[in-house]
């Protein structure tokens, strides 16, 4: 008979969710930076088509996004570096994303 249990590691360290939390943090650096770069490219308002400045105001809302999916990140690994359990700590990053479509709803 064949068996699909698979061999588990142990929970994380408090330095790997240290390293997790710092890793977050650098990602979130570059989103902003990906964010500043859009952000002049409309300033500076130099496109040749329209369909490169849609293309740009695409990628704007992209960067809105992925700003929330980081900050849910980072509040998720913040939880964990206080002691939550991975379980807890996940239902409060599932009430983040709810309460921020509640508020795309709402606009």
């Amino acid at each position: 008979m064949q068996s699909y249990h698979t061999k588990r590691d142990g929970p994380l360290t408090q330095e790997e969710i240290k390293e997790k939390v710092k890793e977050t943090k650098e990602e979130m650096q570059e989103v902003l930076d990906w964010k500043k770069e859009e952000e002049t490219k409309l300033k500076e308002d130099k496109f040749k088509t329209h369909q490169a400045k849609s293309a740009c105001l695409k990628n704007l809302k992209k960067v809105a996004r992925r700003i929330d999916s980081v900050n849910g990140m980072i509040d998720y690994w913040n939880n964990r570096k206080k002691g939550m359990s991975h379980f807890r700590a996940s239902i409060e990053l599932n009430e983040y994303w709810a309460e921020l479509k509640e508020k795309a709803k709402s606009n």
